[in-house]
């Protein structure tokens, strides 16, 4: 018996990416299911990389949730993207702010952290919040 075919690496990580930001939004997969017309099972199968999002739908998607189509392949690995050269990604506005990792599975301090930090207006801030946590991350104690 043939094995199953294993989702793409980009299918999975915008999948991720969906999660994240509708869970970010505080919004059921139900209720994103019923804004796009599909069934909440669907929406896990996104969310999971097992069902590619056409362009259309991932379109669709990005207004429903308030997000750049580009948020969904923000920090996606350059093995994922083919072995692309690395490249610096936009953060949550459009202002060339660089953009953050977060772990496959989100832990909650990790998501009260993006809930947070998405709601700075100021690029200049974003930008301090950025190289503060960076700092901390790197320090050795």
């Amino acid at each position: 018996m043939a094995g199953r075919k294993q989702p793409n690496p980009i299918d999975i990580h915008v999948g991720s990416r969906l999660k994240l930001r509708r869970t970010m939004m505080g919004m059921t997969q139900e209720k994103l299911g019923d804004s796009l017309g599909v069934t909440f099972q669907q929406v896990q199968k996104y969310e999971k990389g097992t069902n590619r999002i056409g362009a259309s739908r991932l379109q669709e998607i990005s207004e429903i949730l308030e997000a750049p189509v580009s948020f969904f392949f923000e920090d996606a690995s350059p093995l994922a993207l083919n072995k692309a050269e690395p490249r610096e990604s936009a953060g949550f506005a459009d202002d060339g702010a660089p953009g953050f990792l977060l772990p496959g599975e989100t832990t909650g301090e990790a998501l009260e952290l993006a809930k947070a930090f998405s709601r700075i207006r100021d690029p200049r801030v974003r930008r301090r919040v950025i190289d503060l946590v960076e700092t901390l991350a790197d320090a050795r104690g």
